[in-house]
């Protein structure tokens, strides 16, 4: 099929070759092989007049061209692929369908146990795909490499639909024989500590690292780590502190030795966020995992209320 004289079949390679940059990995995305995929990028630059992709060094990288028609072609694909998709009704027992997820592993740790045995008491032949928390999370919904984005609302696009489900607030944790652990946690003291502090995502800053930023103060980072969920043990046999979500250092201490102090600062809270595509949203099966996750939340701590340990 043509429109404008451009084979729309092309449009799958350009959509590929621009998010890859690379002919080889474009090719094997798409089910090519190498010699299809460089004659597709042939007659694409023969007919945009553009060289597309051009060798940098051992990369290939965009024309001004083509980062021009990078989002408007994912936009139409993926507006194709939610109308031609999505099927009128979802009947859960009857689904064999799979949901990627991109998650924190603070949300691997507290909601997805809960998220993953509702959706198998009534779905079990579905099948869900865990991915892990990356910087710009949005494009994962807009190359259709996740489903679902659960992430805080300051992380969100303003061009999908989003909406909050649940509000989390930090706490600090130390060793239980740390000397912070018995005496009464300032500000002062708080800040004269050496911390552990998380940088998901590809090195870029935690939400609870960019509200201290915002109140113009600085810690002495002694530990950096990727995973939130691994910073309540790293402060086991020292005198560091790390400020920690409080569902997940609640978690940690049924496990670690280590205590829960508030934080002694002034912390909002972090209201921890699901998002989709805007051309989804007719989508029955996410608006089911979407209520999952709402019935998950609310399983989720009605449970840690009948079992918590008064601190």
């Amino acid at each position: 099929m043509r429109f404008n004289k451009l084979d729309l079949n092309l449009l799958v390679a350009l959509d590929a070759l621009l998010s890859e940059r690379s002919i080889s990995r474009a090719a094997e995305r798409v089910h090519l092989s190498q010699s299809a995929m460089s004659n597709a990028l042939a007659r694409l630059r023969e007919y945009f007049n553009d060289d597309l992709l051009v060798q940098v060094g051992r990369k290939m990288e965009q024309t001004p061209r083509a980062e021009g028609l990078a989002n408007a072609v994912r936009d139409v694909l993926v507006r194709i692929e939610a109308t031609v998709s999505t099927q009128p009704a979802f009947v859960p027992a009857d689904s064999t369908r799979e949901f990627r997820l991109l998650v924190s592993d603070y949300t691997l740790m507290t909601l997805m146990p809960h998220v993953l045995a509702r959706v198998y008491d009534a779905a079990p032949n579905i099948r869900i795909d865990l991915r892990p928390q990356v910087a710009h999370p949005e494009r994962a919904l807009e190359r259709a490499d996740a489903d679902l984005l659960i992430i805080p609302r300051e992380y969100c696009s303003d061009a999908h639909p989003a909406e909050t489900l649940l509000d989390e607030q930090f706490c600090c944790v130390l060793w239980d024989r740390a000397t912070l652990a018995s005496t009464p946690l300032t500000r002062e003291s708080y800040l004269d500590a050496g911390h552990i502090v998380v940088l998901p995502g590809q090195g870029q800053p935690a939400l609870e690292d960019w509200f201290v930023q915002r109140l113009g103060v600085s810690r002495r980072v002694e530990v950096t780590t990727y995973s939130f969920a691994a910073s309540p043990q790293l402060v086991v046999g020292t005198q560091r502190i790390a400020r920690v979500h409080r569902r997940l250092a609640t978690l940690a201490q049924r496990r670690d030795p280590i205590v829960i102090r508030d934080v002694p600062l002034p912390m909002p809270a972090m209201h921890q966020t699901v998002q989709w595509h805007k051309h989804r949203t007719a989508d029955a099966g996410l608006a089911w995992l979407r209520e999952q996750l709402r019935l998950a939340v609310i399983t989720m701590d009605d449970i840690a209320s009948c079992g918590a340990h008064p601190q």
